[in-house]
This record gives structure tokens, sequence and C-alpha cells, in this order.
């Protein structure tokens, strides 16, 4: 539902388990099955299926650590090419569709790879530790950041719907492929864990989860694996592949708390308009220039909508941003900035009601796709970079969370890669009324991007338009 108000087609939450994206030589598809009954867990490059139900129904929390622990315990060696079989689908698609059909689809690696693929959901218990360290702000965070978007490009199985991670020292997080469903919907279920785990299940005084082992709980099942010499070849291709895209990624988390939505309403303001503007007027000074910038919109209001693109960057926001870097007047300024958030708003609007422009466009190319015919209008306009694509991660069930309480259970939002080679990608969520936390990205190897640069010109483009509403500090955040 929409602000508890107007319902919201539901059709991508089918997908979030049991779902997997099985690569094809012209095109991947998705796969998902009705019923799956067991989870498969990564664990020093070994891959083990774990059943979820027994004596007709499901493990309880105390039996699912159970399974872990034996897993934690199990001794055994990676089979060869077993340890970074997965990289195959970190890399490009049709090398990994070619190896898939000709080494993986008969006798014990068919049977493997479908408990991997039929699984309801994929979890790595990482062998690294990741957590927000108050003493190092910045390094945790991006070290945290990146290990849950690549992690060592071979122990995240990409392709399955959900990746649940698990580090050594406890903290966790998920990676989430994309073509089954949009960001909401993965933040939905993330809040639900968030605040089912600690808060409604808890855990002993000792660490363990609440109840008793199961006596006679059947072990996890190695998945066995036979894997050519050609094969491990492709593997390892793969994983260069893969690890030359990850070390290129810079990424760079802000939990912004000077202020938040709380003061952004006191201006009369859409918080969502408001961080737009501020992030075409840190573009603007980060690179002195403006872009095509992208903002994801859900059209969940149509029967299985996913997303239309709100262009950002208006001549009503340029002129804002021109006016913040010149001699205007703050009366000026503040007025060019409220005509530019209300046409942002006003195109927010367009764009969830099915008046959009992207998808409208992308409809006529597969018409003419189909007819055979070209347009070079289209080809223009389609293959035009988005060199600042964002997206909001909503907090959709605020009252899971007491914020004042406990500020630690609540999620620091997702991510995701730079869409262009030489632009940013820019994720934020709005934590309750004093927080919001931004994610950037870009590649390292473009001279003209830097993600901490970048970070540092939003922080500054945020304060620089709160001055302009001239508000009593006083007033609480």
């Amino acid at each position: 539902m929409l602000q508890n108000t107007i319902p919201m087609c539901s059709s991508q939450y089918e997908r979030m388990f049991n779902t997997s994206r099985i690569p094809g030589i012209e095109t991947d598809s998705v796969q998902h099955v009705s019923d799956s009954r067991h989870i498969v867990v990564y664990h020093r490059g070994r891959y083990f299926k774990v059943w979820m139900f027994y004596d007709g129904r499901l493990l309880l929390p105390r039996e699912i650590e159970q399974q872990m622990e034996r897993i934690l315990a199990d001794t055994s060696e990676p089979q060869p090419g077993e340890e970074t079989l997965a990289a195959l689908t970190a890399g490009d698609r049709v090398p990994w569709a070619c190896a898939r059909n000709a080494y993986l689809r008969h006798g014990t690696n068919k049977k493997s790879l479908d408990s991997v693929e039929k699984a309801a959901f994929f979890v790595t218990l990482d062998d690294t530790e990741q957590r927000f360290d108050q003493k190092n702000p910045v390094e945790s965070l991006d070290r945290y950041a990146k290990s849950l978007l690549h992690g060592k490009c071979y122990d995240r199985w990409f392709d399955k719907s959900i990746n649940l991670i698990i580090f050594k020292n406890g903290t966790m997080g998920l990676n989430a492929e994309h073509s089954w469903a949009d960001a909401p919907i993965v933040g939905h279920l993330w809040e639900q864990v968030l605040s089912m785990d600690p808060v409604k299940l808890g855990y002993t005084e000792d660490g363990h989860c609440k109840g008793e082992p199961h006596a006679n709980l059947p072990g996890p099942q190695r998945l066995q694996w036979n894997i050519p010499t050609e094969c491990q070849t492709m593997i390892t291709n793969s994983l260069s592949v893969a690890e030359a895209l990850a070390d290129d990624v810079d990424s760079h988390i802000i939990p912004f708390s000077d202020f938040g939505k709380g003061l952004i309403k006191k201006c009369r303001t859409s918080p969502d308009a408001f961080i737009q503007l501020a992030l075409q007027l840190a573009h603007y000074r980060d690179k002195g220039k403006f872009c095509l910038t992208y903002e994801a919109s859900m059209t969940r209001l149509f029967r299985e909508g996913r997303t239309e693109t709100v262009r950002s960057c208006t001549t009503e926001s340029c002129a804002f941003v021109r006016a913040m870097n010149s001699n205007h007047t703050r009366e000026q300024k503040l007025q060019l900035l409220k005509n530019a958030a209300e046409k942002h708003q006003q195109m927010y609007r367009l764009a969830m009601t099915g008046h959009g422009i992207d998808r409208h466009l992308f409809c006529l190319y597969v018409v003419l796709k189909y007819l055979g015919q070209d347009s070079p209008f289209l080809k223009e306009v389609l293959s035009e970079p988005w060199r600042l694509s964002t997206s909001q991660t909503p907090l959709q069930q605020g009252e899971l969370f007491d914020l004042v309480k406990n500020p630690e259970y609540v999620t620091s939002g997702g991510g995701f890669g730079p869409v262009a080679d030489d632009g940013y990608g820019v994720a934020y969520v709005i934590v309750g009324e004093k927080l919001i936390n931004f994610h950037i990205s870009s590649k390292r190897s473009s001279p003209e991007t830097d993600s901490h640069r970048f970070g540092n010109n939003i922080r500054r483009a945020m304060i620089d338009m709160l001055d302009l509403f001239q508000l009593d500090k006083k007033d609480p955040k």
C-alpha cells in the first residue's frame, strides 16, 4: 500500500524466493519454482544444501543455528573448481551460458546446480569481518558496502534473487539480483528481517538463538561437483573479468546527520525534491557541468508495473544551480529552489501515474524492432548515457523500529554501481527525522569522478540549500 491508502501491484513479491536468473546465449531468463524447501549455504569454498523443513514443519531458529554450526565445523576441502565456481555468475553472460550448457547440465553437476538455482535463496557465511566502526567511520562503511556489492567475486551466487551474507563477526547484509524486482521490494523484506531478528526473536545471554537443538535433525548435505579442466579455465577467465570490474568500483557511504526530513519539511519542501536538487548542485560543483540524470520512480499503481524515469535535470533545476554559484540574492535563490522543487514533484507525479517519457520511448523502440524498422531519433535518445543515476530506497515500515531507543537496528539503505563509465550512482534512504544515508559509487578508472569528492559536494550542497531558508537553528533537527 502507498502510505496505507492506495493499493499497489504486489506481483514482484512472488519472485522474492525460489528464483534464479538463468544465462542464455541470446537473452537471460528468470526461473521461478513454486515451492522450495531448502537453501544453499556457501562457506570456505564449499556448497551445502540445507533443508529448512523437518517433521513436516519449518525449522526453528535454534535448529537453523544448529545446521550452521555443523557447516562451520566441517573441515572438508573444496573440490577442484568448486571454490571459485560462482565467478561464472559475476563475469560476462555468454561464457557463463556456454559453460553451464557444456559442463553443468549433466549428472552430478546438474543435480548440484539445480540445488543452487532452485534454492529458496543463497547464504554466504563470509570469512571476513565487517561492521561500522565509530573510530574509523568512512573506511569501515566503504569496506562494508564493497563487500556486500561484490565480495571476492566468487563467494556470492549473483544470479540468485537474494544472497544473504553473514560475516564472521555476526553482522549481515543482502545482495539482490535486479531483474526480478526493484529495490523497495527487497527493502521491505530487509526491514522485516532487521526488526524480527533482534526485537521479536532475540537471543539468549550466551549468544545462542532461543530454543533447543533438535536431537535427530539430519545434517546439511555437501553438494558434489565434477568440474573438468576446461570449465575451470572458463571460471578463471570470468573471475578475472569480475575482479577487474569490482576493483574499479569506488564505493562511498555518507551517513548525513546534519539534518534530515524533519527540517526539510519545515522548509515546506518535498524531501525527495530537496535531495535531488542538492545532487544537481553537487554534480555541477563536482564536474562544472550538467548531465542527463535518472531518478527511479515506481509504477506499481499499474499491474506488473516496475519503474519509470524522472529526468531530474530540468531547466528549472539548472536555473537554481547557476544562481547558487552566482551573486543572486538569497530571496532569488530561494524562489528558484521552490520553482525547481515544484517542477520535480510534478514530474515525479507524472512518472508514477503513467505519464512519463522513457518507458514510452522504449516501447516505441521495441515495436520498431519487431517491425524491422529504424529510428535515428530513438537510437540517439536511448543511447545517451545517464551520468548521474539516482534512486531513493524508501523506509516503508517505520513502525517496526524505535529509532530513538535503537538507532542501530535500522538499515543504512542499499546501493548500486555506476551506470556510466564516467558517471555516478547515488542511492539514498531517509531514516526517521534526522538522518539521510547516501551510497555513492563511481569508477576509479575515470579521471572525472571521485566518490569521496562527490560526497563532500553533496554534504556542502545540502547545508547551503538549508541556509537559504534561514530556519532557527535551535529547532529540533
